[in-house]
């Protein structure tokens, strides 16, 4: 392994920076021990991010060691799952993990020396929290959801965000499937009664699902999976989405929300948190279901009216509902779902065939090992590498890996703002060098450059971090070597 002295500035007892080596290992340059300026690879063999130990070139990659692993601090809320623990952990960093959400406050307080913070969907990183992260660079969302994250603030500011768009979409098919079924049967309330003590057994109104029509609105990772498992039981599957897919099967693209409201006898809907998804279900869309269907919704609470679903099954136009997620949400387990918290609780409990589940879509073993997999092999990349791939809030880019071939090579990560001339005048800060690989893109107001740049003698990088800094475009520089 080539080894390098680390001659990134340190604070030393208040003494202020110096420059100076301070351990023999590959490292890192920065205005300060923060990882926004520090190059991290994966340990050979830990996890699966190094399945190979030889780049596509066929020389050995590059393995390097973080400068002051100890100084890199991750916060993980809401009791992440031991595989995404371990992968973090197996790097140096220094990982402290909660079991619950913290209040806005709290969370301030814990995310000011915070560099990777990971988080479910009940923590709430709103701009007014990520003002405070002064050594943030990166958000994990362990889910599929980002909208409890601030994207545009955080990608303007340089703080990559990713998530988990994969990983728990069986999990939330197979409790669709199983809700199906439970609605079609009724079993819901017959378990209730048999707790109870009352036996009722009855036939009226329960129906088998094979020949049944299910109508899937969105069709994405878990609306496709769900077709599959509907056709093997014998239902017709019809979707509609806002965008042309292929189907799989023998399912059929819908034009329009009507035409699919109209011809399926089940209805679940699988759409993201978007102004054009509030309230998509509401009063005029549950006439238009068929008398005595039903609805899931496993998607996010806004895109239902529920108070107007209340009144769909009151008065038998729809004839039972399973819903996992609501627009307002307790923020731990308790006796919480009651009115205090949303207006209308108390009266969609007292329903009849209805089945409500505390947001447990994707709470099983299996769902939850992988996204600790997926993103916390994402998080390890972006620190270590500063890859992009999957990020939802900046450009996707990434590079190959420097390999023990490339000793004297300095990656070059510049974050800025999305105008004209920063090109440039990057490469006039560059020009002095080589540049071996190069590969810039852009996402709205925010743009992301990466650079390997060749024979680059430690005396001359503080020199490119300061004049990167210095540029009026600048969001965030990084310089990883």
């Amino acid at each position: 392994m080539v080894s390098a002295q680390d001659i990134a500035p340190q604070n030393n007892s208040g003494n202020g920076a110096r420059w100076g080596p301070t351990r023999e290992v590959s490292s890192s340059f920065g205005g300060s021990t923060s990882p926004t300026a520090t190059f991290l690879s994966p340990r050979s063999g830990s996890s699966t991010l190094t399945h190979h130990n030889r780049a596509a070139t066929g020389a050995f990659r590059k393995q390097l060691k973080p400068f002051a692993t100890e100084d890199i601090k991750i916060l993980l809320l809401e009791n992440i799952n031991q595989t995404g623990r371990d992968i973090l952990t197996e790097q140096g960093y220094q990982v402290e993990v909660l079991k619950t959400s913290l209040p806005e406050e709290q969370l301030i307080a814990k995310i000011r020396d915070v560099h990777v913070i990971g988080i479910r969907s009940k923590t709430k990183l709103t701009s007014r929290v990520l003002k405070e992260a002064k050594n943030l660079i990166v958000v994990g969302c362990f889910c599929i959801g980002t909208n409890q994250v601030d994207l545009s603030y955080a990608a303007k500011h340089g703080i990559a965000v990713f998530n988990s768009p994969f990983s728990n979409s069986r999990s939330v098919a197979e409790l669709v499937i199983a809700e199906i079924i439970s609605l079609a049967r009724q079993l819901g309330d017959r378990s209730n009664e048999m707790h109870r003590g009352t036996w009722n057994k009855v036939s009226s109104k329960c129906w088998e699902v094979r020949g049944k029509t299910l109508g899937i609105v969105g069709y994405g990772h878990i609306g496709s999976q769900l077709s599959v498992l509907a056709e093997a039981m014998g239902m017709s599957v019809v979707y509609y989405d806002v965008v042309n897919l292929m189907s799989l099967g023998t399912t059929r693209q819908l034009p329009t929300l009507e035409a699919l409201l109209e011809s399926a006898d089940f209805v679940t809907v699988h759409v993201p948190e978007l102004p054009e998804t509030r309230n998509m279900m509401g009063p005029s869309q549950f006439e238009k279901m068929r008398n005595g269907s039903y609805l899931i919704n496993a998607s996010r609470g806004s895109v239902i009216d529920i108070p107007a679903l209340i009144n769909a099954m009151r008065t038998g136009q729809v004839a039972g509902a399973a819903l996992d997620v609501y627009p307002s949400e307790p923020s731990g387990n308790g006796d919480y779902f009651t009115n205090d918290l949303n207006s209308w609780a108390e009266d969609l409990r007292s329903l009849k065939n209805i089945i409500l589940t505390p947001h447990i879509g994707g709470s099983t073993e299996e769902a939850q090992s992988a996204i600790g997999v997926e993103v916390g092999e994402a998080l390890v990349r972006y620190v270590n590498e500063g890859a992009t791939l999957g990020a939802v809030n900046l450009p996707e880019v990434n590079l190959r890996s420097l390999t023990l071939d490339e000793p004297n090579h300095v990656r070059v990560i510049y974050i800025h703002h999305n105008i004209p001339g920063v090109l440039r005048q990057v490469n006039a800060v560059l020009g002095n060098h080589n540049v071996d690989k190069q590969m810039t893109d852009n996402k709205g107001e925010v743009a992301y450059l990466m650079a390997d740049i060749s024979d680059v003698n430690q005396g001359e990088i503080k020199e490119l971090y300061e004049s990167l800094e210095n540029l009026s475009s600048r969001i965030m520089t990084r310089l990883l070597y």
